[in-house]
């Protein structure tokens, strides 16, 4: 077994975050995860839908956890992972399922805008993007345990913390993106799922 680093909320939040997979997998079988983190939910996902296949990505010093819980779980429809940068190169390649999990709440605002330029270019008319974490609404933070987060994530990086649900909305439209669900996930987290607009 490989020493692997382990999170524990993704073990807690996997299967609320399947079932609201569960609601787009049909007809849809290549998914890009933005931000693989551990490497966890790729393979945790892949192991449960043998026809998915699942492409991990991240920043370059990410790469080595993920490729080891991919090579521990002896799976051959997850991918090893691709370098991804918001600011920097995407795939050209179109997946039917975009999925980011715990990531904008730590990347700057900028990072953020360019995230939402980029995500079009890696969609086909019938994608969806699912985006995963906690968010506010109105300005306002939806509990004191993620105010508390918040103030964490910006004495760590100032830069960071937990963005507008409105805003990301409004991003999404400016790249030809409709938020059209969201759903309340345990410990004050959201899945939002964006569709492109209709041209």
């Amino acid at each position: 077994m490989t020493n692997k680093p382990y999170s524990e909320s993704c073990d807690q939040n996997r299967e609320f975050i399947q079932q609201v997979f569960e609601q787009y997998i049909d007809g849809r079988n290549t998914v890009l995860e933005i931000g693989s983190g551990t490497g966890q939910h790729a393979v945790y996902f892949s192991s449960q839908y043998a026809d998915l296949l699942w492409q991990t990505s991240d920043l370059i010093e990410n790469h080595q956890a993920i490729q080891a819980w991919i090579v521990d779980s002896g799976l051959d429809n997850v991918f090893s992972p691709i370098e991804l940068d918001s600011r920097g190169d995407w795939p050209e390649q179109q997946y039917d399922i975009l999925y980011s999990s715990n990531t904008v709440h730590i990347m700057s605002s900028d990072a953020v805008e360019q995230f939402f330029n980029k995500l079009p270019f890696c969609m086909h008319q019938n994608s969806v993007f699912l985006l995963y974490g906690p968010f506010n609404y109105d300005g306002r933070y939806t509990s004191e345990s993620n105010a508390r987060f918040d103030l964490w994530l910006k004495q760590r990086d100032p830069v960071s913390g937990i963005k507008n649900f409105e805003w990301l909305k409004d991003l999404g439209r400016q790249s030809g993106l409709e938020c059209t669900e969201d759903f309340e996930m345990p410990a004050n987290n959201r899945l939002l799922v964006w569709e492109k607009i209709n041209s």
